[in-house]
């Protein structure tokens, strides 16, 4: 209903609260009300978009459906709120009534008002849209070529917006003045760029610089102002740099990628080199989805995800015909795509015509550069050529990384597209919560009522360069969320650098058990709050006992948690070094496993110090750390059946462990064996005849894939198994999943099938990471649940 002359008149205050700024909602308002007949206004403020209306009833009943159920498309309504206020209509009761603030009877876009704290989360970056990207490819339009075309439904948000309320002078466009043209467009409400902040063409927007690798001109490259015929454009100078082999930095939305061809073998090993990067994949840009499904099995799914406004890289497997470099992804069954998300991308792909490797643009382990000097300090002696602009970029915001498994998206490195989406608490904190995260994939989180929000994927804080990026998104993500902490929750490692952060802001802070903050970031990914049982699998975390868990079983919610289960125990040799040298795990376990003879053979095959080790093991341990990490055991058994002694980043054997295991069906091969037992009341789950078995199938010259496999099965049936007699004795009837070691496909599919099984329920994660980067989220909830209870 649309509301008639016959219809009461009314005035009504509407809030809106959610993701509604920098998306197109004021035009989108002010359209339809306009089109409703009403009078009024809408404008921005701190706590999201106010809305004053005056007209017929049934005219304000149908724009408030339709702020609903009608919001533009990167909008998320959270919720809209009605208050009534007096009438000031003209005294004809038709709903030509004066706007609240005064003047004529008509609608208007109101000045923004800062009044207050922030309370308005900030609107994701997100790829050129359809519309856009035909102004990009039409040589008649006047923004042919042009790479920073956008409206208000696509383009940079996050990256660009340094406070809210979101305007154009708070974002770092402000110092480019729109040209007639422009502006023209800004002000029509007729066109899709009515108040579209980030609008820009080539008479007034930023440019593109093509430079050297000291930073000074390229000769021949020049100051690119539109791609007018592919010919005639220094992009295409830029395209034949990557087709001949060059290495490029090209700034993109949130930072520096890295940019080569990724179909000469040459390149990419030339890439990897200068980026001092042995082994970890690559993602690769592609120009289409067609290009896409020729290097990739894509599911329905996982084309949706890769064709969706997040544009993040896709995992999935990789097809032995596509036409890339094998050392982009090498030992991997699995490869990254993803699409161009910005229209530089979009043109210089297009130029090239073949897939492109566009990885960070840092050396291995330090953050993205993001900054014009970085870039040339950071990059220069790695690139052949800097692709720079001129708009800056306020926060660096690396690519987010996803995979389907099924119908399930899973996000397993949430940045760009994603961060700083919120989450909602069922119950609200009682005060303003910071938390700090972990060490490895570091993200941190506020809390403010029942928002939950989180930055984006910040790297390793064992690096200076993240440590200093981990402190700038701290302020970042308090000034924008409006939030002054009151509480610091952290991790209970006290070596972390974020611990030792926590103890010196002088706030009371709250110390969350590292696996306790796995299981409650995936009861936040699904609104729920537990009791679960929470079977949580990965590398390290410091445990309530001071040893250094991994493999645990722990019924949870999200105030507290009782360890009920675990793997075994064994040593960690070297501490950190067992990490980078599994064979050193290798030899830990050979060794309680099948003894000192065979543990210094098989371990000699992977270093020559494993019988130096073994006798260092087969004396006192009391010195050495312990722990229960299934992820350490698949080091172990990884290293002796991939035969690889060390890795070059997190994870490598495990991965490759799994790849092999692909070559063989889920089911196709019998289960290891492995014992449960409860010796002190707590189950445990002891993979020795799991290591025998794998060892013994070794020397009888089974296939590898095969043994590979049969571990993967044994580790799920032990699992399962051991989950469903816990939650039998524990009257539970859910089971969360989640560590970075249930980022293996094959392991959780075949968990949640025998889990199922048993008629459980099993909640695995979707928007929230399960490896570390979901840790700040998970914090952040207990600390404010604790808070309220």
């Amino acid at each position: 209903m649309t509301g008639t002359s016959a219809d009461p008149v009314q005035r009504c205050r509407l809030r809106v609260t959610g993701t509604v700024q920098g998306v197109g909602f004021r035009p989108f308002v002010y359209q339809h009300a306009v089109r409703l007949g009403l009078g009024g206004f809408v404008r921005n403020d701190s706590a999201g978009v106010l809305i004053e209306v005056e007209g017929p009833e049934g005219a304000i009943t149908e724009l408030c459906r339709l702020l609903v159920d009608d919001a533009p498309p990167l909008a998320r309504v959270a919720g809209v709120t009605v208050s009534p206020l007096t009438v000031v209509a003209d005294g004809r009761n038709d709903g030509r009534t004066r706007p609240p603030e005064g003047g004529s009877a008509r609608f208007v876009i109101a000045r923004s008002a800062d009044d207050g704290n922030p309370d308005v989360p900030v609107s994701i970056d997100t790829g050129t849209c359809d519309d856009c990207l035909a102004e990009v490819n039409d040589p008649s339009d006047r923004r042919y070529g042009y790479a920073f075309t956008n409206c208000t439904n696509c383009g940079p948000r996050y990256t660009l917006v340094e406070s809210v309320p979101y305007d154009r002078s708070a974002t770092t466009m402000a110092a480019f003045t729109m040209c007639p043209a422009c502006q023209h467009e800004y002000d029509d409400p007729a066109d899709r760029r009515f108040h579209a902040q980030p609008n820009a063409c080539p008479a007034c927007g930023p440019h593109l610089v093509l430079r050297g690798p000291g930073g000074d001109p390229w000769p021949g490259w020049a100051k690119i102002t539109s791609a007018a015929a592919v010919g005639d454009n220094p992009l295409a100078e830029v395209a034949a740099a990557l087709c001949s082999g060059a290495i490029l930095a090209i700034k993109g939305i949130g930072g520096y990628h890295l940019a080569v061809d990724a179909t000469s073998p040459r390149a990419v090993a030339e890439l990897r080199r200068r980026k001092s990067r042995d082994d970890k994949p690559f993602a690769v840009m592609v120009p289409d989805p067609d290009s896409a499904r020729r290097l990739v099995e894509l599911t329905d799914v996982g084309m949706a995800l890769l064709t969706s406004p997040r544009r993040p890289i896709v995992l999935a497997p990789r097809r032995a015909s596509g036409a890339v470099a094998t050392d982009v992804a090498p030992g991997l069954a699995d490869l990254g795509v993803m699409l161009p998300y910005s229209p530089l991308h979009h043109v210089v792909l297009t130029a090239v015509g073949r897939p492109v490797v566009m990885t960070s643009g840092n050396l291995s382990d330090e953050p993205i550069a993001y900054t014009d000097d970085d870039a040339v300090d950071r990059l220069g002696p790695m690139v052949d050529g800097i692709v720079t602009h001129d708009r800056p970029i306020h926060i660096r915001c690396d690519d987010s990384v996803v995979r389907a498994r099924g119908d399930v998206t899973q996000v397993l490195r949430r940045s760009r597209g994603y961060a700083p989406e919120p989450f909602y608490l069922s119950t609200p904190a009682s005060r303003p919560v910071l938390a700090l995260g972990a060490e490895l994939k570091c993200t941190v989180a506020v809390v403010k009522g029942a928002t939950v929000v989180a930055s984006h994927h910040l790297g390793d804080l064992e690096h200076l360069a993240t440590y200093r990026s981990f402190l700038q998104a701290i302020d970042h993500v308090c000034h924008l969320s409006g939030v002054t902490p009151e509480v610091v929750a952290h991790d209970l490692h006290p070596e972390y650098l974020s611990t030792k952060l926590a103890a010196e802001l002088d706030l009371p802070a709250v110390p969350v058990q590292h696996h306790h903050a796995h299981v409650a970031s995936c009861l936040v990914d699904h609104g729920r709050s537990g009791p679960v049982l929470g079977i949580a699998f990965d590398g390290l975390g410091y445990g309530t006992d001071g040893t250094l868990w991994g493999g645990e079983f722990l019924v949870a919610d999200l105030i507290g948690c009782e360890r009920v289960g675990h793997l075994a125990p064994t040593v960690l040799p070297g501490g950190a070094a067992a990490i980078r040298q599994p064979w050193r795990m290798s030899v830990a376990w050979l060794l309680d496993s099948c003894g000192p003879a065979v543990a210094a053979d098989l371990g000699g095959l992977l270093d020559g110090r494993a019988d130096t080790l073994v006798a260092l093991l087969s004396g006192s341990r009391e010195s050495m750390p312990v722990t229960t990490s299934v992820g350490r055991l698949f080091d172990a058994v990884g290293a002796i059946v991939c035969g690889r002694r060390s890795v070059s980043y997190e994870g490598q054997v495990a991965i490759e462990l799994e790849a092999l295991a692909g070559q063989v069906p889920p089911g196709g091969v019998a289960p290891y064996p492995m014992d449960l037992s409860s010796p002190s009341g707590e189950m445990v789950m002891a993979p020795a005849a799991m290591v025998v078995a794998a060892v013994a199938d070794l020397a009888e010259g089974r296939p590898r894939p095969e043994i590979a496999a049969a571990f993967h099965e044994g580790i799920a049936a032990a699992t399962v198994d051991a989950a469903a007699d816990l939650t039998a004795t524990r009257s539970l009837s859910t089971v969360v999943l989640t560590g970075g070691v249930f980022q293996n496909a094959r392991l959780s599919g075949l968990v949640e099938a025998g889990l199922r099984g048993h008629g459980l329920e099993v909640l695995v994660h979707r928007t929230v990471p399960p490896n570390d980067g979901g840790i700040s989220i998970g914090q952040a909830a207990i600390a404010a649940a604790r808070s309220a209870g």
